[in-house]
Order: structure tokens, then C-alpha cells, then sequence
């Protein structure tokens, strides 16, 4: 009985993540990078697209569609981190800092897929 349990969680995961892939979504590992500024927008955090390889500089992260079972108390410290690998897909949207006008990456996040593995977060400041 545990093996067919087992077997149904896994089919689950794999179709929900066959989903996100279909729905343009991808795998990201987003965390504080280390860097500092003085004047926003400030690149201090980044994603690895896990998929390409590809490492975004100064993205932010939305929140907001994750569902509330992956919203752990603790997730911003995870995420500030980058102990969790994300999925969802990567948006330009336009903000005004100090009166100028910026095009900025955000990671929009649809749900948790697992922890990151130490090689992914190579990107973060505090691996």
C-alpha cells in the first residue's frame, strides 16, 4: 500500500510540474545575492533559471499566486537564501523610483517545487 501511495505523490508532482513547464513556467532558485546599493532599483537579489543556466540579475519576487500550503511561515528567510526552488515565470514590469521611469524583472511564483540543491545556490550570499 505505501508503494501505490508513493507511486500516486509522484504521478501528482510529475504532472504538476509537466503543467507549469506547458504554462511557460520554469524552475528558479532566487535568493539574496550579496550586492548592495544606495539608490533604488537595487540589483541585490537574483534568480538562476535552472532550465538555461541563465542567472537574472536584480529581480524581485512575487509572491502572491503561490498557494497558501507554500506560503511556510519561514519563507522569506528561505527564499532570502535561496533553500527552495521556485516555480513560475519571469515578468518585466515598469516601476517609477524617484521620478524615473525602470523596466524590471520580477519572478512571478506559482509554487514551491522542492529544497535547492547546494550546486543552485551558487548565485546567493549566504550558501
Amino acid at each position: 500500500m505505501a508503494h501505490v501511495t508513493k507511486f500516486l505523490l509522484t504521478a501528482g508532482f510529475c504532472v504538476a510540474t509537466a503543467q507549469a513547464f506547458a504554462n511557460g513556467q520554469g524552475s528558479y532558485v532566487f535568493c539574496d545575492n550579496g550586492l548592495r546599493c544606495v539608490a533604488a532599483p537595487c540589483p541585490s537579489n537574483s534568480a538562476l533559471d535552472l532550465a538555461t543556466g541563465k542567472l537574472i540579475k536584480g529581480v524581485s519576487i512575487d509572491i502572491d499566486r503561490l498557494p497558501q500550503q507554500d506560503k511556510a511561515l519561514d519563507l522569506s528567510d528561505k527564499l532570502y537564501a535561496g533553500k527552495v526552488v521556485v516555480v513560475g515565470s519571469i515578468e518585466n514590469r515598469t516601476r517609477t523610483f524617484n521620478g524615473k521611469r525602470y523596466t524590471l524583472p520580477w519572478l512571478v511564483a506559482t509554487s514551491i517545487e522542492r529544497a535547492a540543491k547546494d550546486s543552485e545556490r551558487g548565485h546567493c550570499s549566504s550558501r
